[in-house]
């Protein structure tokens, strides 16, 4: 009897041609061998929080602003039977139009200088940072506009108008009829920083492909 014939073992090929891939080590996360692009999340939370702040700041300035360069809306009192009444002194003026202008104008202002600031200061996005952005720009807006109304001639109308007299020309309260006009700086806030990293901003490297075998 012969015995069975079996067939050699492959040839062990150490050319320098073969691509090798050493396994993985244990423990090592996907991507691992990639460097990360980018803050980290601790830092763009902070450099957020930093933002909401500033933005907050900046809205006592904005209140200044609007209470300063505001127009002033003339009222005038009279007393009728015991009765005090209170009517507006020119009834075509726009004051009362101007004054959710000025408000308006200046959150676009602010907005877009706050927009363009932070795109410098970091040269890419981040949803931390657009939030706080639009965050920001928001608790601004309030703060200035109480602040606003703080600083202007006293609320209660009757009260002022007795204390000015009859006939006598005063201002109104300082007051946002248009409430849409908080929005105008966090609108154009976003708008401006999102608009320059779309343009501007560095673009992700793609990812390399796997080598083959």
């Amino acid at each position: 009897m012969t015995a069975p014939l079996t067939p050699p073992p492959p040839p062990h090929d150490d050319s320098p041609h073969q691509v090798r891939q050493a396994p993985p080590s244990a423990g090592a996360p996907a991507g691992a061998g990639y460097e990360q692009d980018g803050p980290g999340l601790r830092t763009e939370l902070r450099e957020a929080t930093v933002l909401t702040v500033v933005s907050v700041l900046g809205g006592v300035l904005l209140g200044l602003l609007w209470w300063w360069l505001a127009p002033h809306v003339p009222l005038v009192g009279d007393e009728i039977d015991k009765s005090w009444v209170v009517y507006l002194r020119d009834t075509e003026g726009e004051q009362a139009i101007g004054v959710d202008g000025t408000f308006t104008l200046l959150g676009l202002a602010f907005g877009l200088v706050f927009g363009v600031v932070v795109f410098l200061w970091r040269r890419r996005g981040g949803v931390p940072i657009v939030v706080a952005l639009g965050l920001g720009g928001l608790l601004g807006s309030l703060l200035a506009w109480r602040l606003g109304v703080w600083l202007g001639p006293e609320s209660d109308v009757l009260a002022h108008a007795r204390a000015v007299g009859k006939g006598v020309t005063f201002s109104a309260p300082l007051k946002l009829s248009a409430k849409g006009a908080l929005l105008a700086w966090p609108l154009a806030g976003l708008l401006a920083h999102l608009g320059l990293t779309a343009l501007f901003a560095p673009r992700d490297p793609e990812p390399p492909y796997p080598q083959q075998p």
